[in-house]
């Protein structure tokens, strides 16, 4: 790969420009992936959340949990939540529990083939080493700002 600059001109780049850069690339890949069959990526993080769940969820624990996702915010994520029901991946019982129908499991199944993909297309030429590193150097970032960051 041919970087943007030189190894001394990189070590003055902005950080804050390569990782807003880095995020917009990555998130618009993913959603344009997950646009294509059928759903956002916001739904994908509610039908994740269901699926992989050990025990059953509260649409009010799987709201609170990604509502701070890419500043996604309570409201919007009240609606990708209704928006995944309407499409009959999962279901809500009266007492808010989140439920995976069997349509949703295949769908569910089908998404994360495709994140997968996405993942390795990402991942191409980044050993583990570096992609530990680039995780920690980020959140040094964030540490050192002030900022705070919590993923799941």
């Amino acid at each position: 790969m041919e970087y943007s600059h030189s190894d001394a001109e990189l070590i003055r780049q902005p950080i804050g420009y390569w990782s807003w850069a880095a995020y917009k690339a990555v998130v618009s890949r993913i959603r344009a992936a997950l646009a294509e069959i059928g759903t956002t990526q916001p739904q994908w993080w509610v039908l994740a959340q269901v699926a992989r769940a050990e025990t059953v969820k509260t649409r009010a624990e799987v709201s609170r949990l990604l509502r701070n996702y890419l500043d996604t915010g309570p409201e919007a994520m009240e609606a990708e939540i209704d928006a995944t029901i309407a499409q009959g991946w999962i279901t809500e019982d009266a007492g808010g529990r989140l439920g995976i129908t069997a349509a949703g499991r295949a769908f569910y199944d089908k998404a994360a083939a495709l994140q997968d993909e996405l993942w390795a297309e990402r991942h191409a030429g980044i050993s583990d080493e570096e992609y530990l590193t680039t995780m920690k150097v980020l959140q040094r970032f964030i540490h050192n700002t002030g900022g705070r960051a919590w993923h799941h």
